[in-house]
């Protein structure tokens, strides 16, 4: 289900990214972030009307950020004044069932991973030592959520975001995960798309900004 997802999906976010984990609400989980530019965000397991009422009606602390399984121009009406719809964050929320490979990285570059506390972190460099691309997956167990995957502009169309993206599985995999779960933005769904992953939901993007 996509509540299920969205769930895993914010468990795996908030790993990643070193926060406080989610907080439970009535309609989905609260993330304390405290960043300028992002406070923290709540994030729907499910976008009914009700749920993204009340959860923007919570909300008093400008740049807090609220995450829906729904398109944007769904989600726009229910919110009250201060909030806006941010259409550049707004993704689309992805699974995978994982299979490990043996990916290698492309002629001229060198992989490296490293693990820490439940997030296993890939970079790859160039001839020069240069970070070429990297990506992170934080596990949760049964999930595994990719975060984080970027190549550099200079190094793209060349296989490393793909290469980065089944390294990430192969340790998932390895680490008894078998489903993948991440928020894609409309570039990334398209890269991931070529790898077998699926596009559940709209991942609607809103911040309060008053």
């Amino acid at each position: 289900m996509v509540s299920d997802l969205v769930r895993a999906w914010a468990s795996g976010w908030a790993l990643s990214r070193r926060t406080p984990r989610p907080v439970e609400q009535p309609w989905g989980a609260y993330i304390e972030v405290g960043q300028a530019e992002q406070t923290g965000r709540h994030v729907l397991f499910e976008a009914h009307e009700s749920a993204v009422r009340a959860a923007a009606a919570s909300v008093g602390v400008p740049h807090t950020w609220l995450k829906a399984p729904a398109e944007p121009e769904d989600v726009r009406p229910w919110l009250p004044r201060g909030w806006v719809v941010d259409e550049e964050e707004t993704g689309h929320l992805m699974a995978v069932d994982l299979s490990a490979t043996e990916p290698v990285p492309p002629e001229g570059y060198t992989a490296s991973l490293e693990t820490s506390d439940g997030v296993a972190y890939v970079r790859v460099h160039d001839a020069a030592g240069e970070l070429a691309a990297k990506g992170q997956v934080a596990l949760l167990g049964h999930e595994a959520v990719v975060d984080r995957v970027v190549t550099e502009e200079t190094h793209r169309r060349r296989g490393l975001g793909a290469f980065v993206m089944r390294s990430l599985a192969g340790h998932a995999v390895a680490g008894g995960a078998s489903v993948g779960v991440l928020g894609a933005t409309d570039e990334g769904r398209a890269l991931y798309e070529t790898l077998g992953w699926k596009a559940h939901a709209r991942l609607a993007a809103c911040v309060y900004r008053p």
